[in-house]
């Protein structure tokens, strides 16, 4: 009879013997008491426990390494002569030979032993995160390759590390992109915190190759603008021949390097955005060492980006980017010459004012509708969406900074010229149009794609878009090539009547807003920089505190557009 009670109770194997001889009013088995319990228990608390000691320990080493270079950097800032910018780049070689034998040892060692990748993320390192890592880094392969170029023209005034540091540069962009292309889903089960060290060392090194490059960044737009007064004093009698670095050096051939000056300032915005991109790819992976992924956490069917039941999203969209081409070309001839014009000032906000409300109702519109919806959210644990969301929201912050000091400045002067006036709305409907599109893309980014729960009304839509694929697949001959683009467009828009309005809403509005926000980027990326060049706030606020300003708020507010248009992506995809 006791032993029938004891079974039922399923006591530990250890303990029978001790629950035979038990008295009856102390039958009660605690298993919280048991050996067993209390090994699994500490396991999981040590594996925890671990995991957590293991990112700590790399994130002060991470803090550590960006407070040195950081100091370093602002040394050299404001103390230039105890501390070079040649001293400056003999660090940061140091840190990326340091990063480059840790990247290789992961590629041939770590990466390749047993049960190391057991899992891979499937949202980590999207097509379009590492397109960019590849885009960015080729062209700061090719801005290194000026520098190289330009202190080989200038071997005479220049010291060998200007030539090592790009030499070094392009090496780790090479590496680096690599092995950030082919392990960036990477969740490693082995190494966990030389692994963890590793990135956060990646991770810090490149964060302080962006605030070098912000700083020399700011450096070239003072330059820019300064150079306006030189064209005047000497215009048509000598020609710019200042180095780009120190103004001791004359070139001995004007036109190379006009070339290379040209060419550096322009591609000189993309080595921040890789920079940042990098930081946000090794964050991801560092949040994934030691991650195990369930199988019921892997998604089946992964949604594919297609052109399909958008019309009138990319129209606006396309519309809106030819004519932003357009205000760019004339803001680049008009307002880098000598004397800036108004006009062109007032074209450039005008174009502004115009589309931010377009694009705020659109974000707007698109929030009632998921709040419309009946889609489910996506509660799942994803560092991926976790880090967009923190970067949408830190990135916006530059933008919103800007914008409240440029507000503050026209109040305080004169709200009531043209001018000013425009520039206060822009200010005030820049504010708004990132709120709005922030709400918009995390809102979309919680949600479970549609084609993840089919309800019995939207069976023939499903069945129509795999109609759609299988027909994609086939091979057309030239014969027939009138007849199947007949048929491509009968599919198309017959297809696109069968959308839901919701979905096609969502698509509309996604689309439109991605093209809107790659103009904006292109904009600020190429030179076109109106809020240090108006002079309003510059005047205001004095040259360097603005400059201080703007030099944060713009390669944030770039960053900003081209992570909107990534997440955007998402929401368009999942919808």
């Amino acid at each position: 009879m006791w032993g029938n009670k004891a079974s039922r109770q399923k006591p530990c194997h250890h303990c029978k013997s001790r629950s035979a001889s038990a008295p009856p009013d102390t039958s009660t088995i605690h298993y919280e008491k048991f050996w067993l319990y209390r090994h699994c228990s500490s396991v999981q608390q040590r594996d925890q426990q671990a995991q957590k000691a293991g990112q700590l320990f790399s994130g002060l080493l991470a803090m550590n390494v960006v407070f040195l270079g950081s100091a370093f950097i602002s040394s050299m800032i404001f103390n230039h002569m105890a501390i070079t910018l040649a001293d400056v780049w003999i660090l940061l070689s140091i840190l990326k030979v340091l990063c480059l034998c840790w990247i290789i040892y992961y590629l041939l060692g770590t990466s390749r032993q047993p049960h190391a990748v057991l899992h891979r993320d499937s949202h980590a390192g999207p097509i379009w995160i590492r397109g960019s890592v590849l885009l960015f880094g080729s062209f700061s392969i090719l801005l290194n390759v000026f520098q190289i170029g330009y202190s080989t023209i200038l071997i005479q005034c220049k010291s060998s590390v200007e030539i090592v540091f790009p030499s070094i540069e392009i090496l780790f962009i090479c590496i680096q992109a690599f092995f950030l292309w082919h392990h960036s889903k990477d969740c490693i089960q082995v190494q966990h915190n030389f692994t963890r060290c590793g990135l956060m060392l990646t991770i810090a090194t490149n964060l302080l190759l962006w605030f070098l490059a912000v700083t020399n960044d700011a450096i070239h737009i003072e330059i820019e603008s300064q150079l306006r007064e030189v064209e005047q004093r000497f215009a048509g009698k000598a020609p710019f021949s200042t180095c780009l670095f120190t103004t001791s050096c004359t070139c001995p051939n004007t036109t190379i390097c006009k070339v290379f000056q040209k060419g550096y300032i322009l591609l000189y915005p993309f080595n921040t955005e890789y920079c940042l991109v990098c930081c946000s790819v090794l964050y991801v992976m560092w949040k994934n060492v030691g991650r195990r992924i369930s199988h019921h956490h892997v998604p089946h069917i992964k949604p594919k980006f297609k052109i399909h039941g958008v019309v009138f999203g990319p129209l606006l969209g396309t519309t809106a980017v030819i004519i932003g081409i357009c205000v760019f070309m004339m803001y680049q001839i008009r307002a880098t010459g000598s004397a800036p014009n108004r006009q062109v000032f007032i074209m450039y906000y005008s174009y502004y004012i115009v589309l931010l409300p377009l694009m705020s109702v659109g974000a707007v519109i698109g929030t009632i509708i998921h709040t419309l919806e009946k889609r489910e959210l996506d509660t799942l644990k994803n560092p991926t969406r976790s880090l967009d969301v923190i970067l949408l929201m830190g990135a916006a912050l530059g933008q919103i900074g800007m914008s409240y000091f440029s507000i503050v400045a026209i109040v305080a002067t004169d709200p009531r010229d043209l001018l000013n006036s425009l520039i206060l709305s822009y200010s005030v409907l820049l504010i708004f149009q990132n709120i709005t599109q922030n709400v918009f893309i995390i809102d979309g980014l919680h949600r479970q794609p549609f084609h993840t729960h089919i309800s019995p009304g939207n069976e023939e839509e499903v069945k129509e878009e795999q109609n759609q694929e299988a027909y994609d697949q086939r091979r057309v001959s030239m014969l027939e090539l009138g007849q199947e683009i007949r048929k491509v467009s009968l599919s198309y828009l017959h297809s696109y009547s069968h959308l839901s309005w919701k979905r096609r809403a969502l698509r509309e509005i996604s689309f439109f807003l991605v093209l809107c926000n790659i103009i904006l980027w292109v904009m600020p990326t190429f030179g076109a920089h109106p809020v240090f060049e108006n002079g309003l706030e510059k005047s205001f606020y004095g040259y360097s505190t603005w400059f201080a300003i703007v030099n944060f708020g713009l390669p944030l507010g770039v960053f900003y557009r081209m992570h909107s248009v990534g997440g955007l992506l998402e929401v368009y995809v999942t919808a």
